[in-house]
């Protein structure tokens, strides 16, 4: 439910935020940009120390303060006037929204065992694309209205939903938080040099996945093909219903270290293939462009599904057990870097080269797919603990069983 609420919430957003701050607010949209733009790399700074801070007070608490903090910040959208108070709350709201997201990443790891961690993430993925579409699909009924008074209200209401959301995290059971084991030093993230190599891997294969989607498809199917441009409604629709009907059937598998590699080297290869049966679609009569879009579109999104199982799979098996927080923090960074990335590499390749900029892309995904693998031994071997969770090597008991409560919560409760 709580993810329900957020993901409802995100959709309002992405509906009427943008032109509430230009209709409504009055912000030039040059100045809407500039702003978004700050505001996602405060967003990507405040990602590691939020993740620490979740790591200290433990990832419950840190999920409900965040949440509720990023709910009260979007509720102030509806009193921004002009650009500093504009660039002032979004840029709150979205740091808010970079440190919620680390201490939810973390939330998952301890309150459930670890084999069901990415079985978790995979229902809450399919929770999350059910609820953007709902979220967005009301948010562009709001937007018929064009109106000051239903743009507040929907803002108002994205702010209710992402306070409920962190107020829902309350029904889970209190977990003290883990601390460095007797003997151990404490190590920060950015000096584990094999975890910032897969996080690079990571935000390499990000390229193309959803970003790929939203920022160059479009364009691509207007500029470059013969294809309607009423297609792309289709193809995103395809997309979400995939990621809701597939994705936990496709995370199978991918529990464990060895696991998330192998799917993140086939997710290289589907995304690849997408991208070349898209350059296809260059120049062909319009049902011909229309197919190749179609069974890109298909490829890509089973490529974004194995992505994601693999990206959880190797967050979460390759962090101690004491720091998920700040792990999960440098993850998301990888996670932003790479989605803001995507529109500048595929206007340069894509809608500049042409097909061939798509082979090149591919290319791209293609060695960060096949690297992977090797990577991830690379870091396995040299994890800063003992072994998952906190076991040794021989699979013993984890030293510290004292914060982890009993009972599992349902994938659903996050």
């Amino acid at each position: 439910m709580s993810n329900l609420a957020r993901t409802v919430g995100n959709g309002f957003l992405l509906s009427v935020s943008v032109l509430y701050f230009i209709r409504a607010a009055h912000v030039p949209a040059g100045q809407v940009g500039l702003g978004l733009t700050v505001s996602a790399v405060l967003a990507m700074a405040v990602s590691i120390p939020a993740g620490q801070l979740s790591d200290r007070l433990g990832s419950r608490t840190a999920s409900i303060a965040f949440g509720v903090t990023q709910g009260l910040l979007v509720c102030g959208y509806a009193l921004v006037g002009g650009f500093a108070g504009f660039l002032a709350v979004v840029s709150l709201a979205s740091m808010a929204d970079s440190a919620s997201t680390a201490a939810r990443g973390a939330l998952i790891a301890e309150a459930l065992p670890q084999g069901e961690r990415v079985r978790a993430r995979a229902y809450l993925q399919s929770v999350i694309n059910v609820g953007l579409s709902g979220g967005t699909l009301l948010g562009g009924v709001a937007l018929s209205a064009d109106s000051r008074t239903v743009y507040t209200a929907m803002l108002l209401g994205a702010g209710a939903l992402f306070t409920a959301g962190g107020l829902t995290c309350l029904a889970l059971p209190s977990m003290a938080p883990r601390r460095v084991p007797e003997g151990e030093r404490e190590r920060h993230v950015l000096r584990d040099v094999p975890y910032l190599a897969v996080s690079l891997c990571n935000a390499v294969l990000v390229l193309g996945t959803d970003a790929l989607l939203t920022a160059a498809l479009p364009i691509w199917i207007a500029e470059r093909t013969h294809a309607p441009v009423s297609v792309y409604a289709a193809i995103m629709f395809l997309n979400t219903a995939m990621c809701v009907l597939f994705q936990v059937r496709l995370s199978r598998g991918a529990e464990d270290v060895r696991g998330g590699a192998r799917a993140m080297r086939r997710s290289g290869v589907l995304l690849a293939l997408a991208c070349a049966v898209f350059a296809l679609s260059a120049g062909q009569p319009a049902w011909v462009a229309v197919g190749c879009l179609t069974v890109g579109a298909l490829v890509q999104v089973l490529g974004e599904m194995l992505h994601s199982a693999g990206s959880w799979a190797l967050s979460y098996e390759l962090a101690p057990p004491h720091a998920h927080g700040q792990y999960q923090g440098l993850y998301g960074i990888a996670q932003r870097a790479g989605s803001a990335l995507t529109p500048v590499l595929t206007t340069a390749l894509l809608i500049g080269w042409g097909w061939p900029g798509w082979l090149v892309f591919a290319a791209v995904l293609l060695a960060g797919g096949l690297v992977t693998p090797a990577v991830a031994r690379w870091a396995e071997r040299h994890r800063p603990f003992d072994g998952p969770d906190g076991e040794g090597v021989d699979g013993g008991a984890p030293e510290d069983t004292t914060s982890r409560p009993a009972d599992a919560s349902a994938p659903s409760s996050t």
